[in-house]
């Protein structure tokens, strides 16, 4: 009998990934709610500006939520669906009633910056276990939020 799942992984170092992803999951269900919560309830004299690129984010990661738990269906296990679930597993905390427009830019910093760790984290399982699917998945993002984090320290001077 293998010991390998259905695209060729070894079963243990599947469920390990999709351990940490269901992590990631979770973190990236709270910070969207924190941005979405930016986004709405910002205040001050960058708010058109602010509004504006909160969305941006938000959509963003809207759609990093879906691609994660795909990748986690297509390691063969199920993703975490419930905010129960979300708030156990997430290192990132719900924020609410922030509006001041610096406080909600450090809070997107925070968020993104505690994304960027546990995907290195996975990046560094999926390189052992010859998961190029999610190595190439989690690649793109860090590269992404990495050029996002300068950019807002950049704005926060």
């Amino acid at each position: 009998m293998s010991d390998t799942n259905s695209i060729g992984l070894h079963s243990g170092s599947a469920s390990q990934l999709a351990e940490r992803l269901n992590a990631l999951l979770a973190n990236y269900q709270i910070f969207y709610m924190n941005v979405r919560g930016y986004h709405w309830n910002v205040k001050g004299e960058n708010f058109f500006e602010l509004h504006t690129k909160f969305e941006e984010f938000y959509t963003d990661l809207l759609a990093k939520v879906d691609e994660v738990a795909e990748r986690i269906l297509t390691l063969g296990h199920q993703p975490v669906h419930a905010y129960s679930d979300y708030f156990r597993l997430a290192s990132i905390e719900e924020e609410k009633n922030i509006h001041d427009g610096e406080a909600c830019v450090r809070g997107v910093v925070k968020g993104y910056q505690t994304l960027i760790e546990l995907q290195r984290e996975i990046l560094s399982l999926a390189s052992d276990a010859d998961d190029e699917g999610t190595s190439s998945l989690v690649s793109d993002y860090l590269r992404e939020q990495e050029k996002t984090i300068w950019m807002l320290n950049a704005y926060l001077g």
